[in-house]
């Protein structure tokens, strides 16, 4: 069966009979498209007439919105698949024109065509076919070779539990936005609003949330995206995307679904943004979680003389499949929690090892656990090379380094009997860029080739991975011996908390440490893997054992030669 990377589905079939059977049309359609499926609702559509069927107006009701809300959902089993429910067709009660015949242009301009049109026969060598081809190429930009598929019989759409035609969907809009409804009763219009969010990483629950917004704005949709300080409280903040990469994906989804709103995509900087003070606004569009936030902006609005905006509270969507320490709604928290063990970019290839031998260069800032990270590794099997050690055998009389550190900042630095003092050298160093540059051109060279000794007993006691447990794995440029970083993050608050309780010192001294130090940000954005201690030790040793079986996975299947 061949595969597509994109493809629209044409829904015929009426809602209330459609929804029980969407599970397994979307099952059958993520078998035959794996990147981006459109879909189109024309319900009640005729393949199987003479006449070409042509696009026609939705009305857009609560059912239509509960409709759409349980496709999303049922879509998100399938999270290889980016679903786009297309809005151009599908009308507010106040804003019914007819539809143009022009041709609306796709991100992803589909390879494939299918439907849950039901044909007397069940052929796929039949005119509804060819039905189906020429009206997908009258409404959208598709493939020159567009191919076409009837997705009955085989989603057996008559195996259905008895009744299941006359359960009505959950309610998308909850019954706290000030609206009264029906499922069959047409949705209000609204010429400008606005809707906020994060948007990293664009699923299914935040397309609920644009797609309500689309369909309630007719002219102009405002969309807040949150950055900078509205960022800091979030789970893994290392781990979002770029601000420019959410608003690629978002504009893109947005243009794809209604290319006839004009949208104004715009930073969030506080908790109000455009909301709170755009006069031209009429709605606004929230989740259950930001109702409160909603409420706030309408006190702010009030305050300064405005209307309040109506609010309209979309309903979570659930995530059936979340783990321990994964919240129970659909989220991008969770998608990040998830990506924790992962590899994030590929690895560096380095031909001066022997095959078989791999080095991972383990880093994270003070605080974060990385000691910890680094012996549940070593009782996976890996070989740990301590650079703090071999920084105390560098800076030990008759050591490598201790000449020239002593040389270097002179004999007040050393105890009675001739040790190295590292707190009189720290304070010397400390907040003294060009004393400490001094100290770091002797101390991470030094310690590098003891690095590499290590590695080659590590070598020579056979063993395959070797893990370089350094703090300043990164500003020292040791990256390049590694193969490939893991980082370890913790938020800061948490990291402050620990060095105060571990070492004793006032949380000033702990945020100048940190302050000394890469951010887990810089660090994290030159990472290939990286990890979090956040949460109970038998969480952390699940991600180790994750981020261990898939390196096991990548050095089996590198291959071998040079």
């Amino acid at each position: 069966m061949a595969v597509f990377r994109s493809g629209l589905l044409v829904l015929t079939t009426p809602l209330t009979s459609l929804a029980p059977r969407l599970a397994p049309i979307l099952t059958s359609a993520a078998q035959l498209v794996n990147h981006t499926l459109y879909v189109h609702l024309q319900p009640g559509m005729n393949l199987g007439g003479p006449a070409q069927p042509q696009s026609s107006p939705v009305q857009a009701t609560f059912e239509v919105i509960d409709f759409i809300t349980h496709l999303y959902a049922g879509a998100d089993v399938h999270r290889h698949l980016d679903v786009r429910i297309l809005l151009t067709n599908i009308r507010t009660k106040s804003f019914l024109p007819p539809l143009t015949s022009s041709v609306q242009n796709l991100a992803h301009p589909p390879e494939v065509v299918l439907t849950d049109f039901q044909t007397l026969d069940g052929s796929q060598y039949n005119p509804a076919k060819q039905q189906l081809e020429r009206y997908a190429t009258s409404c959208y930009s598709c493939c020159p070779q567009l191919s076409s598929v009837l997705l009955y019989p085989d989603y057996e759409p008559g195996v259905m539990p008895a009744g299941s035609l006359d359960v009505p969907l959950p309610s998308t809009i909850s019954s706290a936005s000030p609206v009264g409804r029906s499922a069959k009763q047409p949705v209000r219009g609204h010429q400008r609003g606005a809707v906020g969010g994060t948007f990293d990483r664009l699923h299914n629950a935040h397309k609920v949330l644009l797609s309500v917004a689309c369909l309630l704005a007719q002219e102009q949709l405002v969309v807040g995206v949150a950055d900078k300080d509205l960022l800091k409280s979030k789970l893994l903040p290392e781990l979002l995307q770029p601000y420019a990469e959410r608003v690629e994906h978002l504009s893109e989804f947005l243009v794809d679904i209604k290319p006839s709103l004009t949208f104004d995509i715009i930073p969030l900087l506080d908790p109000y943004g455009p909301a709170g003070s755009d006069p031209s606004l009429e709605f606004l569009v929230v989740s259950e979680e930001t109702y409160r936030g909603g409420m706030a902006v309408n006190r702010f609005r009030l305050e300064n003389d405005l209307e309040e905006l109506i609010l309209y509270q979309i309903q979570l969507l659930k995530d059936l499949n979340h783990k321990e320490n994964e919240e129970d709604k659909v989220s991008s928290s969770s998608f990040r929690q998830q990506m924790l063990g992962n590899l994030l970019r590929p690895p560096h290839k380095r031909p001066e090892f022997p095959p078989g031998f791999y080095v991972i260069g383990l880093t994270g800032i003070s605080g974060s656990g990385k000691s910890s990270v680094a012996q549940r590794l070593k009782g996976l099997g890996a070989y740990v090379i301590d650079s703090d050690h071999l920084g105390h055998r560098a800076y030990a009389p008759g050591g490598p380094a201790y000449q020239p550190v002593v040389k270097a900042f002179g004999t007040d630095i050393l105890h009675k009997d001739g040790i190295i003092n590292r707190k009189v050298l720290g304070s010397r160093v400390f907040g003294n860029k060009k004393q400490l540059k001094i100290l770091t051109d002797i101390m991470w060279p030094v310690i590098a080739k003891l690095a590499r000794e290590e590695m080659e007993q590590a070598m020579a006691e056979g063993k395959h991975v070797c893990v370089i447990d350094a703090a300043m794995l990164l500003e020292a440029g040791w990256q390049n011996m590694v193969h490939e970083v893991w980082t370890v993050v913790i938020p800061e608050t948490e990291a402050v908390r620990r060095i105060v309780e571990r070492d004793g010192l006032s949380e000033a001294a702990a945020q100048s440490r940190l302050q000394s130090q890469m951010s887990g940000q810089q660090l994290v954005d030159q990472s290939h893997v990286v990890l979090s201690t956040l949460w109970e030790p038998h969480v952390t040793q699940r991600q180790v054992e994750k981020a261990w079986a898939l390196l096991q996975k990548r050095i089996s299947e590198a291959p071998s030669g040079p």
